[in-house]
């Protein structure tokens, strides 16, 4: 870059500072007329000079930016590889069909294998599972922790049995001692969806990297944003190249963008039935995808990452708050604890009505949303009670119920969350807790 080009950039970027400063700054929050939002982003000025100056790159796809944001995330995890994509839900489709490589040999999944998750969480966790043709084999969840019930786990396994997906229910881990212990006692893989966790750590190591594949999701609610991306990471050599085999349109070839000739034998190698020395940039060893996300989007990441640990100790120090402050209602609303050995970085605040309380979760709901105080229910409740499985219900087809799910049931009714994102401030938290304060006192 010239002289000349530094200095006009230079001056680009310092205006929009100015521009942020002037036009992003949010308003004075106003208890009962701002809403308190679940969730959102929070970012200043470095994120806007960072998608400015990729723009000016006119480099559109993954670039400088997508490989430094790979690069910083793995050395924050401490995990050798890390794959940027283009959404959560991709991430975890690109984990799970890394598995279905035929490269793997006997720990390939095939079609019919079953797969051990749960139905009370997010459906892209347990969706690629089924667009394969595997089978998802569900289990039921304890409370308080929202996540899965490990003495239950003995029970889902089969014959068929391939690999475990979990996600750590809303940053609060699994319990991973168990889980893990489950998985290499029967050779089964062990997918971490830690799209709602990062940050959140158990036994003094990060949820994400226990497992052989670990996902993340930037969605703008989630722990930091780039609008939309997510990544996938491993430690493991092979699944790192097939991870980013299925990525990038399947193929064999591992050039970056814009690199010819890596592998220094792109016109003399034979494959499968193709001609001799057929160019290897256009070898496809997999039914792959383009799931690559975009400098932009790294940009925008880039910056949030350097900011990433405050927002780890917002999320904890909003969250203990409201844990301490609607203790006093511990009588009529189970409230979330964490996991032994872990110290989630926490995406909401969870909250069972109990039973015989004299009120409804939808009561509790209409009352906050109608006082401006965003909810949201707990993903799916019960996945497998939602349009989507009316046909495999219909025909018992396609998936497998391991026991009864009452606890997953009684999130599908009784459960809801409120937010603890980092732009959370005091007086949204004190509001938050009024707005409780005045539902009890009516219904007291």
């Amino acid at each position: 870059m010239t002289k000349q080009e530094q200095k006009a950039r230079g001056e680009i970027f310092r205006k929009v500072s100015a521009y942020y400063k002037k036009f992003h700054l949010r308003p004075k929050f106003k208890p009962g007329e701002s809403f308190v939002n679940y969730g959102g982003r929070v970012y200043d000025d470095k994120e806007l000079v960072n998608l400015t100056d990729t723009a000016l790159d006119f480099w559109l796809t993954s670039g400088r930016y997508c490989a430094a944001f790979e690069k910083e995330l793995g050395a924050y995890l401490g995990v050798k590889y890390v794959s940027l994509v283009n959404s959560g839900s991709s991430a975890n489709l690109i984990a799970f069909m890394a598995l279905t490589s035929p490269k793997l040999g006997a720990r390939q999944i095939k079609p019919g294998d079953e797969v051990i998750t749960v139905a009370a969480g997010f459906p892209t966790t347990v969706t690629p599972i089924i667009q394969y043709g595997a089978i998802p084999v569900f289990v039921d969840v304890q409370l308080p922790s929202y996540n899965i019930d490990c003495s239950k786990l003995k029970g889902a396994l089969s014959k068929k049995t391939k690999a475990v997906m979990l996600a750590h229910t809303l940053g609060n881990p699994f319990d991973i001692k168990a889980v893990k212990a489950f998985c290499v006692k029967h050779n089964l893989w062990l997918i971490e969806d830690n799209c709602d966790a990062l940050g959140s750590k158990y036994a003094g190591k990060f949820t994400g990297t226990h497992g052989d594949i670990g996902t993340s999701s930037f969605y703008p609610p989630h722990h930091m944003t780039m609008g939309e991306g997510g990544a996938v990471y491993t430690n493991d050599p092979l699944l790192k190249r097939l991870i980013e085999s299925f990525r990038d349109w399947g193929r064999d070839c591992w050039c970056a963008s814009g690199k010819d000739n890596t592998c220094h034998n792109r016109f003399t190698r034979k494959y499968g039935e193709l001609p001799l020395g057929y160019d290897h940039k256009y070898v496809y060893s997999h039914f792959g995808y383009n799931l690559k996300a975009t400098e932009m989007q790294a940009a925008v990441g880039l910056a949030q990452l350097k900011k990433f640990p405050g927002f780890v100790e917002a999320r904890k120090k909003n969250w203990a708050y409201l844990r301490k402050a609607l203790s006093k209602f511990a009588d009529k609303l189970i409230l979330p604890e964490p996991t032994a050995a872990s110290v989630p970085s926490w995406f909401g605040f969870l909250v069972t009505v109990r039973p015989g309380s004299g009120f409804t979760r939808d009561q509790l709901v209409q009352h906050l949303e109608n006082n401006k105080v965003q909810t949201r229910m707990l993903f799916a409740g019960n996945l497998i009670k939602h349009p989507c499985f009316d046909g495999m219900r219909k025909t018992g087809k396609g998936f497998r119920v391991a026991g009864p799910l009452p606890n997953t049931d009684r999130i599908l009714h009784d459960t809801f969350w409120i937010g603890v994102y980092p732009g959370m401030t005091p007086a949204m938290l004190k509001y938050m807790v009024k707005t409780f304060e005045t539902f009890f006192g009516k219904t007291a």
